[in-house]
C-alpha cells in the first residue's frame, strides 16, 4: 500500500480547533463553536437542555464536546458523573460502559486497572467519568466528553469521556470511560453531577463540532 504524505503546513488549525470559537461572526473554515458554558455553585446538577437558555444539542452537529474544568466537589471523595435524557423529563438513558484508569500517588505508588465497580451494564443511574474527587481546596476534576449524532434515530448514541482528577488519597487519577445509550430515541440532555452531594464550583462547556 502507496503511504500519502501531506506537508504540514498544508493543514490550516487556526479556526478549526480553536475553543473560543463562537456561532456569531464565524467563520467559513470554523469546525468547533463554542455553545454554552455554565458555571456551577453549589449546585447539585449542571444540565444541557436541548432548547433551553440557548442550548443546542440536536441535529445541528454530529459531535458534541464537553469540556468540564476544576470541577470541585462539596462533598469529600465523590466521583463526578454524567446522565443522559432520551425523552421524558428523566435522566435515565439506558448505558453500557467500560472503566479504567491509571494513578500516580504523590508517595509514588501506581496503578492502572480497569474497574468494574465504576462501568454499566444496561444500567440507567449516572455514568461515573472520574476517580472520588477530593474538596480539599486544592482538589478538583477537568476533562472531557464527547457525545456522538445524538440526535440519531437509527442508532445508538456513543459517547467517551476522558478526567483528570485530585483524587482524595493525594494522587493523581486518569480516568477512562466510554460506552453507549442503549437507545435509537434521541438524546435531548445531558447532566453532570457528583454521585452525591452538590458540585461546589467549576466550569462545565458545550462545544459543536461542524
Amino acid at each position: 500500500m502507496a503511504l500519502s504524505k501531506l506537508a504540514a503546513n498544508s493543514f490550516d488549525l487556526t479556526d478549526n480547533y480553536a475553543l473560543t470559537g463562537t456561532v456569531t461572526g464565524a467563520t467559513s473554515t470554523q469546525k468547533l463553536f463554542l455553545i454554552k458554558n455554565i458555571d456551577a455553585s453549589s449546585d447539585s446538577t449542571v444540565s444541557f437542555v436541548n432548547g433551553a437558555s440557548s442550548v443546542v444539542l440536536d441535529g445541528t452537529y454530529k459531535t458534541y464536546y464537553f469540556k468540564y474544568i476544576n470541577v470541585h466537589p462539596a462533598t469529600n471523595e465523590k466521583a463526578f458523573c454524567v446522565n443522559f435524557r432520551d425523552g421524558g423529563s428523566d435522566y435515565d438513558a439506558t448505558k453500557t460502559t467500560t472503566w479504567f484508569q491509571a494513578s500516580h500517588g504523590e508517595g509514588g505508588g501506581t496503578s492502572l486497572a480497569y474497574d468494574g465497580n465504576r462501568d454499566l451494564a444496561q444500567g440507567t443511574g449516572v455514568q461515573q467519568l472520574s476517580t472520588d474527587i477530593g474538596n480539599g481546596n486544592d482538589e478538583s476534576v477537568s476533562g472531557e466528553l464527547w457525545l456522538f449524532n445524538p440526535s440519531n434515530t437509527t442508532f445508538v448514541t456513543h459517547f467517551m469521556g476522558t478526567s483528570n482528577g485530585y483524587y482524595a488519597g493525594d494522587a493523581t487519577s486518569n480516568a477512562f470511560c466510554a460506552g453507549y445509550c442503549n437507545t435509537t430515541t434521541a438524546i435531548d440532555a445531558v447532566q453532570f453531577s457528583f454521585v452525591s452531594g452538590n458540585i461546589d464550583s467549576g466550569r462545565i462547556a458545550l462545544y459543536g463540532i461542524k
